[in-house]
């Protein structure tokens, strides 16, 4: 890779680790579902100048309501409910260990070993966390959290099927496609008035957050993520990702003060160190198709 696209890939991996920190304090001001449409509908803003791309609408719903609304929705549920920021970075990446065996069944995409070593090492890790839940944070919060890295595995799946659309262009329209149903989800869920009067009242800080979570965070880096994708092989920019629950959670221990004990900080070191053998594992192989 080139250095400026190292750059980018590193930088990427920062601004998604300070978005955890960016929705926690955006999540004392908002409802998580408040929260969550902002961020959309900010993002979706370019849709203004932006034609929608050549993509179905039903596979334009299904990867809008996998990769950004499940997902992100949880994500605003589960910290709001106590699950630390810099644990969430941790279970969100956990996606890839879910990508792996769902590709598995869905394409019979077998694991090679090194991925399958991965797999089981990060699957350790998880059930380390879980040993952990029910003292700071209620096994309810723990569930929710978990929907995101299923969640957004899935939504990798279904964003195969839009492959050749423009980044730019496809981001857009998958924000727009989240913003329309979480905005009627916040108006039946908290209310026209309290809705209305939260965003009247919305101070400098949580503008800010949202100006970073909805414009920064997913629409940028999205599109930046999308564009090293496009001129590199998975396998060189992938791995960046690691960069994100490491950078979470010291951005959560600064600002929050946030401290692991050691069981559950073994835990998280265990599922990003598996997470890690499954990305620099070479790629599985497809099963023969039967004629």
């Amino acid at each position: 890779m080139k250095p400026a696209d190292v750059g980018i890939a590193v930088m990427v991996a920062v601004i998604w680790g300070l978005a955890f920190v960016a929705s926690r304090i955006a999540l004392d001001e908002f409802s998580p579902e408040l929260m969550t449409t902002l961020r959309f509908a900010i993002a979706a803003l370019p849709c203004l100048f932006l034609r929608k791309p050549g993509v179905s609408w039903p596979l334009l719903i299904a990867i809008s309501a996998t990769l950004f609304l499940g997902q992100f929705l949880a994500q605003a549920f589960a910290i709001a409910h106590g699950v630390p920021v810099g644990l969430s970075s941790v279970i969100v990446q956990s996606q890839a260990l879910f990508t792996i065996a769902f590709a598995a069944v869905a394409f019979g995409e077998i694991p090679t070993r090194t991925q399958a070593i991965g797999i089981a090492i990060a699957a350790l890790g998880l059930l380390m966390i879980c040993g952990t839940v029910g003292y700071d944070f209620s096994v309810a919060a723990f569930a929710i959290i978990m929907i995101c890295p299923i969640s957004f595995a899935i939504g990798n799946l279904l964003l195969r099927q839009a492959n050749g659309a423009p980044m730019l262009d496809l981001f857009a329209w998958l924000c727009l496609s989240a913003a329309v149903p979480l905005a009627v989800l916040t108006l039946i869920t908290n209310g026209p008035q309290p809705t209305w009067h939260a965003l009247t009242h919305m101070s400098l800080t949580g503008l800010v957050c949202m100006l970073c979570l909805g414009g920064i965070s997913t629409s940028i880096a999205y599109w930046l993520w999308g564009r090293l994708l496009r001129d590199y092989p998975a396998a060189q920019v992938v791995p960046f990702a690691l960069l994100v629950p490491f950078v979470g959670s010291a951005a959560s221990s600064i600002v929050f003060g946030e401290t692991f004990g050691p069981l559950r900080l073994a835990g998280m070191v265990t599922v990003i160190a598996g997470i890690a053998v499954m990305l620099l594992s070479k790629r599985p192989k497809a099963l023969p198709k039967v004629a």
